[in-house]
């Protein structure tokens, strides 16, 4: 995984996991559109990142 930094803060950002509620809260990748020019289409995971000064998350397509 590569290394990710905070575009504010310019510290380095944490992996961290995310979960979704009872009522099935989904993140979804439209197969069409910019996401699907860069190649990702079908399944594709989502890795969070958060920074440990201002909490800004991010989650990225890897």
């Amino acid at each position: 995984m590569p290394s990710r930094s905070c575009p504010d803060c310019d510290v380095a950002m944490q992996e961290s996991d995310y979960d979704v509620n009872a009522n099935r809260d989904k993140v979804r990748l439209k197969p069409d559109g910019f996401l699907g020019e860069l190649g990702l289409r079908g399944s594709t995971y989502l890795v969070t990142y958060v920074c440990p000064e201002c909490g800004l998350v991010r989650f990225y397509a890897e």
